[in-house]
């Protein structure tokens, strides 16, 4: 998409913000609205990605949508301008199109004062000026525009030099967001691709050309024009033996918090085998129960009822790390984490002050939390401050696994799959539900012993779920 430079306080530049506490980039993943659209102070305009979860971004201010500065999928620093805003439509002090601008060094917009006594809705939203500042750019001087036009020429087979408009800046190829990042995937360097779309842009089909073998040169043709208001969306790259995908967003967060964790904090697993034949039965009760009305009843509500009376008995176990001041921390409240699998990848959010909660406030937190997960729509507040999680990998038919811990957290409990086996009950055997647990800690926190008086208070509850009431 063409960046302008606005001259003029009619129009505003709506920045990426920080959606979350120190992120540094987002990727734009739906626009909600195109060039001509009115828009409202608060309306959502784009939903994007961090590191953390997908949000979606409202507009701080009333205006018709002038420009959108970049295509869904790409990766935008925080501080860069995504959108502007025409806050005046209908006056007469638009400024001149791009391409009659005179070479020189661009203006940068004054941006208009913002109501005063207005919160913002997110970290950034024009409180100060962000950090992050882009470089002007220099607009190509007469020489360099005659040059740029006799080569395009030349290409064209032309005798003559073809008008060339918005030539491109000395030093930067001419190229789309994506088009870039397609070249940066394929290790190829634009300053060396010949450009085939119009006004000498490069297109995709010029990247890929470049990344071919060689081939004989041949005279490229002219491509047709690219509409720029219809974003192109990054393809993975690969072949038929193998696709390559990008790791970015929440996969990628993952990925480096998976690694701090388990090079960081010394992980021990402990596993036990348990007759959950009972619990089962309480989970039928339940659901036929009126104060159950309403809410969802199942085996892990249950089990994280479970869990948290195990913490209640053995509190200190509920801590964290602080290697700065090589310190234990122990926490006297318990944020929950319930591991989700996400069509954006695996996210942790976390039920805030679970140890307080009764057992329907317990369900109705868990549905909520499993629902907003699902929809994609969990914020970065709701997966921060977590200190001990669940993970069911038994919904896989999984039996149990070694689990890692969420990076800050001191134990994590896996839950398998609970399964009809033959067990010895009463002095004989008979088919009951049985599950394998498997509790990680981190061993600079939680000793053997601390850890295995957890696991095997968790197992009893289940086995016998009445002792929630009696050790509660």
């Amino acid at each position: 998409m063409t960046t302008m430079t606005q001259t003029s306080a009619r129009f505003r530049e709506f920045k990426m913000p920080d959606v979350g506490e120190g992120l540094t980039e987002a990727e734009i993943l739906k626009w909600f609205v195109q060039p001509g659209d009115t828009v409202t102070d608060g309306q959502v305009v784009c939903e994007v990605e961090t590191a953390k979860a997908a949000v979606e971004l409202p507009i701080p201010f009333d205006g018709v949508v002038h420009e959108l500065r970049f295509a869904e999928g790409t990766t935008v620093d925080v501080g860069e301008v995504i959108i502007t805003v025409d806050v005046a439509p209908g006056s007469e002090d638009a400024p001149a199109p791009a391409a009659a601008a005179p070479a020189q060094e661009p203006v940068e917009a004054a941006p208009a004062e913002e109501p005063k006594g207005r919160t913002p809705v997110l970290v950034g939203y024009g409180v100060a000026e962000s950090s992050t500042k882009r470089r002007p750019r220099k607009g190509a001087a007469p020489e360099a525009a005659a040059v740029a036009a006799a080569v395009q020429a030349e290409l064209n087979g032309h005798g003559s030099a073809a008008p060339v408009v918005d030539a491109p800046p000395l030093g930067r190829p001419l190229a789309k967001p994506p088009v870039r990042k397609l070249a940066k995937d394929l290790g190829i360097d634009l300053a060396t691709v010949v450009p085939t779309g119009k006004d000498g842009i490069i297109t995709r089909e010029d990247v890929h050309a470049a990344a071919a073998p060689a081939a004989p040169a041949v005279a490229p043709e002219v491509a047709e024009p690219v509409a720029v208001s219809v974003p192109e969306t990054p393809a993975t790259v690969g072949s038929a033996r193998e696709t390559r995908i990008p790791v970015k967003g929440v996969r990628k967060a993952i990925a480096q918090a998976m690694v701090g964790s388990a090079f960081t904090a010394p992980h021990v697993t402990e596993f036990v085998t348990v007759d959950v034949t009972r619990t089962m039965k309480l989970v039928a009760e339940l659901k036929e129960d009126k104060e159950m009305a309403g809410v969802r009843v199942n085996p892990l509500l249950i089990i994280a009822k479970a869990l948290l009376v195990a913490i209640k008995r053995n509190p200190e176990v509920n801590a964290a790390w602080d290697e700065a001041n090589q310190e234990i921390v122990q926490k006297h409240y318990v944020n929950l984490g319930i591991a989700a699998a996400t069509p954006r990848g695996l996210i942790v959010p976390n039920i805030k002050d679970a140890h307080d909660k009764t057992l329907p406030q317990l369900a109705t937190a868990l549905g909520e939390l499993v629902a907003t997960a699902r929809d994609g729509k969990t914020s970065p507040a709701a997966m921060a401050g977590g200190t001990v999680t669940i993970t069911n990998v038994g919904v896989f038919g999984v039996d149990t696994g070694t689990p890692i811990l969420n990076p800050g957290e001191s134990a994590i409990l896996a839950v398998g799959a609970i399964k009809l086996q033959p067990w010895v009950h009463k002095d004989k055997v008979k088919p009951r539900q049985v599950t394998t647990l498997a509790l990680s800690f981190d061993h600079r926190l939680v000793d053997g012993e601390l850890g295995s008086r957890v696991l095997a208070d968790v197992a009893a509850i289940l086995e016998q779920p009445k002792r929630l009431i009696t050790w509660a």
